[in-house]
């Protein structure tokens, strides 16, 4: 997958059309990610022995990948591509020809 934990992405489909976030959390085998702050909706929690009066939750819901695009170094939405840098496989922005540098903590 082309996009990872950490990237800023820009949503261009869906309710949350035009903001950007940073994504959380990448689900590879649906093709989706949870972008942090967006996709956001209440969940209706159960009455249990830690929680007796039940109630709601907010929650961010993953989105398709397809309905977002990745910010550049200039904050420019872009495609992805990949190419073989030496003996790296890393990651460029199509419209700018610019790595993109890899953001995820681990």
């Amino acid at each position: 997958m082309k996009l990872i934990k950490g990237d800023k992405v820009l949503v261009i489909a869906g309710k949350e059309r035009g903001k950007v976030g940073v994504i959380e959390r990448v689900i590879v085998k649906d093709k989706k990610i949870v972008i942090n702050g967006l996709n956001i909706v209440k969940k209706t929690l159960k009455k249990t022995a830690q929680n007796p009066q039940g109630g709601f939750a907010e929650v961010a819901m993953p989105i398709h990948i397809s309905n977002v695009m990745l910010l550049d170094n200039k904050n420019k939405p872009s495609r992805v591509g990949k190419k073989i840098d030496g003996k790296k496989l890393v990651r460029f922005a199509i419209t700018t020809k610019e790595l993109i540098s890899k953001t995820e903590k681990k």
